[in-house]
């Protein structure tokens, strides 16, 4: 929950701002002048500050501009936006120069403080970074990969040590979550960088296609083949090949795809003579290979062979923070492309987004934000937006069973269910305590437990 702190010396204006502050769903402390604020600050570390400019009869604003520098000063990272009753154009300029994001004039509009603060929130929220992923956006370019969570940072620091090696990389987790932007990453971090990246959906490339898809044709090989055809592998010579849902291979294209990936030749279909390649290899799939091979549906030699380096990407609902983070990134990107410059998410509903299990992870966040986006006239979007867009139980072939044994453990589990039960809630707590089977207090130790964020609304 996001913290908000006013900094007025009028009691009637504490009260009227907290009170409709409250019922955005932020947290709100108040405090009468810059002075006792700095304790307050110290100890609340709010997002953001409603700091009035005038604590005395004068109306210069001095009072409140000298409060503004020592907070920039002494806490550059707390937004401030500046409340007067005597505004002028000269005492915005100076306010915005010495870094508050707005200034508002009393009597304010309820919608637009609401709007500037949800709309300076937003962008601050996107652009906080952990040290460690400033730290490796400085090594690195991955500037369109958005997170913060610690199993994002492993996996970040693990492909960019292995990136400038020309080692096979094989990309594994839920569909939805990401492979082919870090296959991307590993190849804008590569010696190869300049070199072409070819991406190949093997789920969507039938058997008697193979060959000639990744190793080309000649004219007449096959009775529609009018001309020579550039193979796949052949497109992506002395740069890196993305091979998609690798695990969706029939045994027989198996073997044709070994061959390449030992020798790096092939003979394109209809020719007799071999080409070589040099290509960086990486692959991708939302199964389990080992679990193919153990049932000889996938060739154990391919397997090594590709699974040099093996990163496993994490479910957006392991990273409930990240999810913020991406419906904001989203959102503002989508408002330049739909010429929509005050869009903004409530904090209600980010709030909310979290709670959601997500089994389409980032793919259905993003399609959840743009689909209510285009759905939705007003410019703040809320919960009730996003909820009639979405449904739940977006699988219901597996609703109603339990995972494979040892692919989820018991805490795994348990965070499932809590996140599934406060999103079909919306966060009540006492009906989701009710629904789980457990008290309230046993249902806020959990909370606490994984670190789960909420707005009993």
């Amino acid at each position: 929950m996001n913290k908000l702190l006013i900094i007025d010396d009028d009691f009637a204006v504490q009260t009227s701002l907290s009170l409709m502050l409250r019922q955005e769903g932020f947290q709100v402390k108040t405090c009468s002048s810059p002075v006792l604020a700095m304790d307050v600050i110290e100890a609340f570390q709010p997002q953001l500050i409603i700091l009035d400019l005038n604590f005395s009869i004068e109306t210069s604003g001095d009072e409140g501009m000298k409060a503004l520098k020592i907070i920039r000063h002494t806490f550059p990272n707390i937004a401030v936006i500046l409340l007067t009753g005597w505004g002028t154009i000269n005492l915005a300029v100076e306010g915005m120069k010495l870094g508050a994001k707005d200034f508002v004039t009393k009597p304010w509009q309820n919608e637009y403080i609401i709007q500037s603060i949800n709309t300076i929130l937003n962008l601050s929220q996107q652009k906080i970074q952990s040290p460690n992923r400033k730290k490796l956006d400085q090594q690195y370019q991955f500037e369109h990969i958005v997170g913060n969570d610690p199993k994002l940072l492993t996996i970040l620091e693990t492909i960019g040590r292995v990136a400038m090696t020309d080692a096979p990389v094989l990309i594994t987790g839920e569909s939805g979550t990401g492979k082919e932007l870090i296959a991307e990453a590993i190849h804008q971090n590569s010696k190869r960088r300049h070199k072409p990246f070819v991406k190949v959906n093997l789920g969507g490339v039938s058997a008697t296609l193979f060959e000639s898809e990744l190793f080309g044709h000649t004219r007449g090989a096959f009775t529609d083949a009018k001309s020579d055809r550039i193979g796949r592998f052949e497109l992506a010579n002395k740069g890196t090949i993305f091979l998609d849902e690798i695990g969706d291979l029939d045994l027989s294209s198996q073997v044709k795809l070994l061959r390449v990936l030992q020798d790096r030749t092939f003979e394109p279909l209809g020719s007799s003579k071999s080409k070589t390649v040099d290509v960086r290899v990486i692959c991708a799939t939302n199964r389990n290979l080992e679990e193919m091979v153990a049932n000889n549906t996938f060739r154990e030699d391919l397997f090594y062979r590709i699974n040099l380096i093996s990163v496993k990407l994490p479910a957006l609902r392991e990273r409930p923070e990240d999810i913020a983070a991406l419906a904001i990134y989203f959102a503002n990107n989508l408002k330049t492309i739909y010429e929509r410059p005050n869009l903004s998410i409530s904090p209600k509903a980010i709030q909310w987004l979290k709670t959601l299990p997500l089994p389409g992870n980032i793919r259905q966040l993003k399609n959840l934000v743009e689909k209510t986006i285009l759905l939705t006239p007003k410019d703040e979007l809320t919960i009730e937006d996003f909820q009639q867009n979405i449904s739940i139980n977006t699988s219901p072939s597996n609703k109603n069973t339990l995972p494979e044994v040892g692919t989820m453990t018991l805490d795994e589990m348990e965070l499932l269910m809590i996140q599934r039960a406060m999103a079909f809630h919306q966060n009540k707590i006492s009906k989701v305590a009710r629904s789980l089977g457990i008290t309230r207090f046993a249902l806020y130790r959990r909370l606490e437990k994984f670190n789960i964020p909420f707005v009993e609304l």
